[in-house]
């Protein structure tokens, strides 16, 4: 009975992954639009129990243009941007207003690994960018407010469903080392074919 059960295993990863493709080769345009909040990754404890609420949120967008070389593997060259605010309204008084935000212009460029399963494709990115903007991570331990061009390092996982795995939602993470700050994203994308 095992030995049926482990042919049958076999049989059945053979068929499937040599039919199933999780993206397909070729040329795409993908568009994605989320939400994404910035916090700082620097944090130094001097015995202070104080909890600051130090995050920035807003409007994401990203297009890339997809190379998909195999079907699990993609290069994805990409630009977009983030737009990010804070609340005006803070609760504690003639305290230093903290706050953490980026409102850049990403452009880049990274790679996708996507496990071959039909309909539902788990894949991990990454890469390497550059952001083009304002920086301010204003928190008790980092004093950056620059408008600069920073180097970021985006890292992205997530899922692509549908019967071409045109659909993705996703998590991404933009990290500003030069600012101490991070972006984590959470996005929904859509890819379009080009051949």
């Amino acid at each position: 009975m095992k030995i049926t059960l482990n042919l049958f295993f076999i049989l059945f990863t053979i068929f499937f992954t040599s039919q199933t493709q999780a993206q397909t080769t070729g040329n795409f345009i993908k568009g994605s639009i989320g939400y994404g909040a910035s916090s700082s990754y620097y944090i130094e404890d001097y015995g202070s129990q104080e909890d600051v609420d130090v995050m920035g949120g807003g409007l994401y967008l990203q297009a890339e243009y997809v190379m998909g070389i195999k079907s699990w593997f993609s290069v994805r060259p990409y630009a977009g941007a983030i737009f990010e605010s804070v609340d005006k309204n803070q609760n504690i008084q003639n305290q230093p207003q903290y706050k953490v935000t980026t409102n850049a212009f990403l452009i880049g460029g990274k790679v996708r690994l996507c496990a071959p399963i039909p309909w539902v494709a788990p894949f991990v990115e990454g890469g390497i960018g550059a952001s083009i903007g304002k920086f301010e991570t204003l928190t008790p331990y980092v004093n950056f407010n620059k408008s600069d061009a920073l180097l970021h390092i985006p890292f992205n996982f997530g899922l692509a469903v549908g019967r071409h795995n045109s659909l993705e939602i996703g998590f991404s993470g933009y990290f500003h080392p030069a600012a101490k700050q991070s972006t984590g994203v959470f996005a929904v994308g859509y890819s379009f074919p080009l051949d």
